[in-house]
């Protein structure tokens, strides 16, 4: 019995400060978030130094871009209401650009051809 209780009390006084220090110190949690992220970091600075890069080339040009083309974009922005009715823009072999509204599955398509007779004639 003598001898347990020694023990006994040393164990406890070597529990206490690794319990403190748990406390004072980041969680477990904590610690597998950091280290997920620093992995994450070093997994993507390539890919970012590649991007740098980029911008670093293109920058200037999309920057000039923007200055010329902005107040257009504006314009249109405004008019188009819903952009998910319209397909992505085509650019047809002389350069233009157009972007066709998305056709509605439920709406019949009408041929031109039924608008007008065969002289040129509109029926009303």
């Amino acid at each position: 019995m003598r001898r347990l209780v020694p023990i006994c009390a040393l164990s406890v006084a070597l529990a206490l400060p690794s319990h403190a220090e748990e406390d004072t110190g980041k969680s477990l949690m904590e610690q597998g978030a950091e280290l997920f992220f620093e992995g994450l970091r070093k997994e993507m600075e390539p890919a970012l130094e590649d991007l740098q890069g980029l911008v670093g080339k293109f920058g200037p040009a999309m920057q000039s871009f923007f200055q010329e083309m902005g107040p257009a974009l504006a314009e249109l922005a405004d008019e188009i209401e819903d952009w998910s009715a319209y397909e992505a823009p085509e650019m047809l072999p002389n350069g233009d650009i157009i972007i066709r509204k998305k056709r509605i599955p439920d709406e019949p398509e009408v041929p031109e051809e039924s608008q007008e007779e065969a002289d040129g004639a509109t029926e009303i």
